[in-house]
């Protein structure tokens, strides 16, 4: 490794399932807080999944901020290092993401470069099955120390974050509610109105009544035979 690490600063989750979005939410406060030298790179990685690797075999040093099941109560935050982060990202994973991270680690040491030192900052989820929440309260609690823990992580590489004077704005982030979790749950509807429980104006209603009719094509009856017509379909070839 150069005198100089190259550093990449990952958060991954998917923010629209509840604590899944734990890993994007400490990351996008990191941003907003710090400054940081050239040779560090702050990503969100959503659920990118595999799209990751090329940004993963750049990287001397990789942190990464993740939601993680580590058997623990929920809001438990833990930190892993080195061999012991793949383990913690595979069987024991929790994620929607849709490639898991421990295989696009394992694609990246494939290709012949792996991060030489590797940090994972997890919370234990809370709850997950909440389409459209927002992390809970336990989790939510979690960011700072979970920052934290990543600064002075980075001071063993001689890497010191600058605090920034005035933090940056959601809009300087990105451009819509979701980037701003104040707003993003502020403009969250009621359980009722989202009809999260399902719509009952269509459940208990007669008005939705499935009726089942006869397939008609041109007049002709619908073959399922599929032997039949491959047959048919080869002797019309051999003419």
């Amino acid at each position: 490794m150069s005198e100089t690490p190259s550093v990449l600063i990952l958060g991954i989750g998917n923010l629209l399932w509840a604590d899944e979005g734990f890993g994007v939410r400490a990351l996008e406060t990191l941003q907003r807080s710090y400054r940081f030298p050239a040779n560090v790179r702050l990503m969100d990685g959503g659920t990118q999944g595999i799209y990751l690797v090329q940004h993963i075999r750049e990287a001397d040093v990789l942190v990464v901020f993740d939601a993680v099941d580590y058997g623990l109560p929920g809001g438990s935050l833990k930190r892993v290092e080195g061999d012991q982060v793949p383990k913690f990202l595979g069987a024991k994973k929790v994620s929607l993401h849709q490639t898991g991270f421990q295989e696009v680690l394992a694609m990246a040491e494939m290709l012949g470069d792996y991060p030489q030192h590797l940090l994972l900052v997890g919370v234990q989820p809370e709850e997950l099955e909440d389409y459209g929440g927002s992390l809970r309260p336990k989790v939510r609690e979690q960011i700072e120390p979970a920052i934290d823990l990543v600064l002075n992580y980075l001071k063993d590489f001689g890497i010191q974050a600058e605090r920034r004077d005035q933090p940056l704005t959601p809009d300087t982030l990105v451009q819509g509610a979701i980037s701003d979790m104040q707003t993003y749950e502020a403009e969250r509807p009621s359980d009722e109105s989202a009809c999260r429980a399902g719509d009952a104006r269509v459940l208990q209603s007669d008005a939705f009544d499935l009726a089942y009719r006869p397939v008609d094509i041109q007049g002709g009856a619908v073959s399922v035979d599929v032997d039949a017509h491959l047959d048919k379909y080869r002797q019309g070839e051999s003419d």
